[in-house]
């Protein structure tokens, strides 16, 4: 299985045309059935496609619709055993908190890959290998 980071999401829906070739690989990305997401992407997703800074920002009930798409996928909760697992990875690997958080869901839902632009292609995190769908 592969966790699918936010920014997968947000390239998914972007209208710049900087983010053109992105966008058509997040989308294609997206066609796969062996992908896992977990709430905190969903609501990352939200807040940042929402947000009313964003130039090409989705209303309400169309960020919320392709949030129940997405729901086809499995997602992983962010529980209690979660947020104390990505303290120990925040100080382990020296990430940022919310990256670890993503690390621990993607551990969580036995995932070997996490796909994200955000976190350092090819990184193993204990057996789990960042790779960034971008890069050739």
């Amino acid at each position: 299985m592969r966790f699918v980071d936010t920014n997968i999401l947000l390239y998914a829906i972007s209208k710049d045309r900087r983010d053109a070739a992105k966008s058509r690989q997040a989308l294609t990305l997206l066609d796969a059935e062996d992908l896992v997401l977990s709430t905190q992407v969903l609501q990352e997703f939200y807040v940042q496609a929402t947000r009313p800074t964003r130039k090409d920002a989705l209303p309400h009930e169309l960020a919320a619709n392709l949030i129940e798409a997405w729901r086809r996928f499995p997602v992983q909760e962010v529980n209690a055993d979660i947020v104390v697992a990505a303290l120990s990875t925040k100080l382990r690997w020296n990430i940022d908190y919310w990256d670890a958080a993503i690390v621990e869901a993607a551990r969580a839902a036995r995932c070997s890959e996490i796909l994200s632009e955000d976190l350092q292609d090819g990184m193993n995190f204990g057996g789990i290998r960042v790779r960034n769908p971008f890069t050739p």
